[in-house]
């Protein structure tokens, strides 16, 4: 089985352009002799003779010249396969699928993501939400780039990197005119509750926080969307405990007030720890990072 490489075969074509071994060898950086042994090695390769000397000159003989029209299509399409992948080499292109939570989906990578656009218009990049276990799943996985989750998150193939804290605060309907200040688990627990869903690890901080307060929290409705919440607190069906990061300066028909004790959720970027970061997964997670920071 004939199986001639690409370098004997494009050192054939130099020979050919040049007419000369030794300014084909130029050319290409490399000793006469060095380019002599490849073409030899493709003609006993091929079994027939490629060059054929007229004075000084090398010209290729038929069978040669009969290469030469092929070997030109694989040049070409050779420089278009590096000229393809260079965008991935240098960042400019490349697709990142990232894992997170509908809060953090809304609230925390517009920003990453405008920038990254701006900077990287090639890259593409997907979004898929759901909750911390299922992230961390179809990280280990690798369906899944990166996931920015609720800590903690382990995993024996998985690297966790804390990124922010994110302060949760008490929502209630403006219409009750609550007292300013913090209140604590007992007097939230007198408002109807509506709370995430169960199975959340936003949910059990918030569980958590309520049990250490002497209070079992059993809410009247249970919600997986931030807004949904927000808005029914806003009717006056009851309180809620939100993320900050969902709440921006304009609280419209709720009014928010820090708990006491103070409550935290962590967030934090989840990768595979063989995961390969390229160009684009590094530009990805620094925005993270940035967008990060900013908001400490």
């Amino acid at each position: 089985m004939i199986e001639a490489d690409l370098d004997r075969l494009f050192a054939f074509a130099a020979v050919a352009e040049a007419a000369s071994f030794t300014r084909a060898a130029e050319a290409r950086g490399v000793s006469q002799s060095a380019m002599s042994l490849k073409v030899k090695q493709l003609e006993r390769e091929l079994g027939v003779r490629l060059f054929e000397r007229v004075g000084r000159r090398v010209s290729p003989t038929a069978a040669g010249r009969e290469l030469l029209v092929h070997v030109a299509t694989l040049e070409a399409a050779h420089a278009a396969a590096i000229a393809a992948v260079k965008p991935h080499r240098d960042g400019d292109a490349g697709r990142v699928v990232i894992g997170t939570g509908a809060t953090a989906c809304l609230h925390f990578l517009p920003g990453p993501l405008r920038r990254l656009r701006a900077s990287m218009p090639g890259l593409e990049i997907i979004v898929r939400t759901g909750d911390t276990r299922d992230i961390l799943a179809e990280v280990e996985a690798n369906t899944i780039d990166v996931g920015l989750v609720t800590l903690p998150a382990s995993g024996r193939a998985l690297v966790v990197e804390e990124l922010m804290a994110d302060e949760m605060l008490a929502v209630l309907p403006v219409a009750e005119r609550p007292p300013e200040g913090t209140i604590d688990a007992v007097a939230l627990a007198r408002h109807p509750l509506i709370l995430y869903e169960s199975h959340g690890r936003t949910r059990r901080i918030i569980d958590d926080w309520f049990a250490a307060g002497g209070v079992v929290a059993k809410p009247v409705m249970e919600l997986s969307s931030v807004e949904t919440i927000r808005e029914l607190v806003g009717a006056g069906l009851g309180a809620a405990i939100l993320p900050g990061l969902a709440l921006g300066a304009d609280t419209g028909q709720v009014a928010v007030r820090r708990l006491d004790p103070r409550l935290e959720r962590r967030l934090g970027l989840v990768l595979r720890r063989d995961k390969s970061l390229d160009p684009a997964l590094r530009a990805v997670t620094a925005a993270m990072r940035r967008q990060a920071a900013e908001r400490r």
